[in-house]
């Protein structure tokens, strides 16, 4: 965990850990996916006869959008976290991780126009994978949590 610094009158420094940097990075990168993200839901919204996006498309902008914000909340647990930042920095790692795999996903279900629910007819794995994002997204974001509690004595 950072030590909290003084600021003086006037200063914008401020100190932030690898760990809240890095998470603050991708969430930043996550938000601009989004943001042109939903540049295509606009375009597929304007030139289609329902004036509606692919489910998928549709999908993939709000789940980036919800992501970036998500992951801002990941760089504050890891920024006031009483683990190591090697800990917070992969906690936080695996949950992103998995964020963006979901929205991969999501985007390529939308280019390839192939369904409109991915569960209707799973391909091979994606019980697996959904497991896999499960433990991870709430093991990640747990060990933070718990930094931040444990951060609070």
């Amino acid at each position: 965990m950072t030590e909290p610094v003084a600021v003086a009158s006037g200063s914008s420094e401020w100190s932030l850990g690898l760990d809240a940097k890095v998470t603050l990075l991708c969430a930043g990168l996550i938000f601009l996916w989004a943001l042109a993200l939903g540049v295509w839901k606009y375009r597929q919204m304007a030139v289609s006869p329902t004036h509606l996006a692919h489910p998928y498309v549709d999908i993939a902008h709000r789940a980036a959008l919800m992501y970036s914000f998500a992951t801002l909340l990941l760089a504050v647990f890891a920024e006031l976290s009483a683990w190591p930042t090697a800990v917070n920095l992969v906690a936080a790692l695996v949950v992103i991780a998995f964020f963006a795999a979901a929205i991969g996903s999501y985007v390529a279900h939308g280019v390839l126009r192939d369904t409109d629910n991915q569960f209707s007819h799973p391909v091979r794995g994606t019980h697996a994978f959904m497991l896999a994002l499960i433990v991870g997204e709430v093991g990640g974001t747990a060990v933070l949590v718990a930094g931040f509690v444990a951060g609070w004595a």
